[in-house]
């Protein structure tokens, strides 16, 4: 009787290197994850027709409607933004940029961000909208 108590309590179940397993693979999950990004401000896109879903989008650029600039949430003047893009896309060179214009916002302001954006070496630029 005694021998047989004792072999239950050695036929017990380690869970220890299961939740470490459990461990890592969440922390490997969180890092790959892929995260959307934010310009930093809502704008109201123009509609189109033939607008075309981008993938890899790296760089947002808003434009909005008082003719302000803001990448990554913060407000950037065009004078700084050529820097600023030429920052950021060397640390994802695969990526491009989208700008996302708001309806009305001054179209020769949403072509200086475009010049400058192909300036700081970006060759894919998109220009955001809302589907039809």
């Amino acid at each position: 009787m005694r021998n047989h108590s004792q072999q239950e309590e050695d036929t017990e179940i380690n869970m220890t290197p299961m939740l470490d397993i459990v461990f890592i693979m969440l922390i490997f999950f969180i890092v790959t994850a892929v995260f959307v990004k934010e310009a930093g401000i809502s704008v109201l896109k123009p509609d189109a027709e033939t607008a075309v879903l981008q993938k890899q989008v790296s760089i947002l650029i808003a434009v909005t409607a008082d003719d302000e600039i803001y990448i990554n949430r913060e407000a950037t003047k065009i004078e700084a933004l050529r820097t600023a893009v030429e920052k950021l896309h060397a640390e994802n060179p695969k990526g491009s940029v989208a700008i996302q214009g708001d309806e009305e916002a001054d179209a020769v302001l949403v072509m200086k961000v475009y010049d400058a954006i192909r300036d700081a070496g970006v060759e894919t630029i998109a220009i955001a909208t809302e589907t039809n």
